[in-house]
């Protein structure tokens, strides 16, 4: 089964721009996803797909400086950029992980990679209310494909998998029940404002110099310092249209 990891990052955000970038811990953001990806097993590679924007020439530089593969396409197609990066390497599977995840939990995603592995499907369904932040997506490639050629809509094109989610009877789904240890919805763990930076900080300080800390000792800290996890509770998402 022949495996890939996208990460999605920009510069651009409009809420907090340039956040992939920032400082967390010894390092930044994005260094922070990346080295977590890069515990997922086996993938082929792990790949960082950002825009053709001039300000994102910035995580091209860091991808280079730090040896990590670096793809650039649309800004505003996102499927797009997905799935061209992904067709150079003819994957069997494409994971898709959001660069304003810092602490995304690898050892969940490796059980869903061999989940999928045990259940080839067109796509991964978590049971399990969780943080946003933690979880990946993994997909097959013959749906992202597919996904590309009839998501149409804007939702689609800037949303990767919500095809998928919008029209489940079109794909089959692999289920992974998610740990009981990390389901706890009510906290945030991604970033999107500078509320999720302070938050995202106050954990990276806490457990300094390690980028690879688990996700459960993660959620364990928030609930353990509610004044914490309570820095973001007001926060929300934006909304999918």
């Amino acid at each position: 089964m022949k495996t890939l990891i996208i990460i999605q990052a920009r510069m651009g955000s409009s809420r907090l721009p340039g956040k992939v970038l920032m400082p967390l811990g010894d390092s930044v953001v994005l260094d922070y996803v990346v080295s977590r990806c890069k515990q997922v097993q086996p993938v082929v590679d792990v790949i960082v797909a950002t825009s053709v924007l001039p300000q994102d020439d910035a995580i091209e530089a860091w991808c280079k400086e730090h040896g990590v593969s670096c793809f650039r396409g649309s800004e505003d197609d996102v499927l797009a950029r997905y799935y061209e990066c992904a067709r150079s390497y003819q994957p069997n599977y494409v994971i898709r992980v959001t660069a304003d995840c810092p602490f995304v939990d690898y050892e969940l995603a490796n059980q869903i990679v061999e989940r999928m592995n045990m259940d080839p499907s067109d796509i991964v369904i978590v049971d399990g209310d969780l943080p946003r932040g933690l979880v990946i997506e993994m997909i097959s490639f013959s749906a992202l494909k597919y996904i590309y050629h009839h998501g149409k809509e804007p939702r689609h094109r800037e949303h990767v998998t919500y095809y998928a989610y919008e029209f489940p009877d079109e794909f089959h789904h692999t289920y992974v029940q998610a740990p009981r240890e990390i389901q706890q919805p009510q906290l945030r763990i991604t970033l999107d404002t500078e509320e999720d930076y302070q938050l995202c900080k106050a954990i990276a300080d806490y457990f300094k110099g390690d980028n690879l800390i688990s996700a459960r000792q993660v959620v364990k800290f928030l609930l353990e310092n509610p004044a914490i996890s309570k820095l973001n509770a007001h926060i929300q998402q934006k909304p999918v249209v």
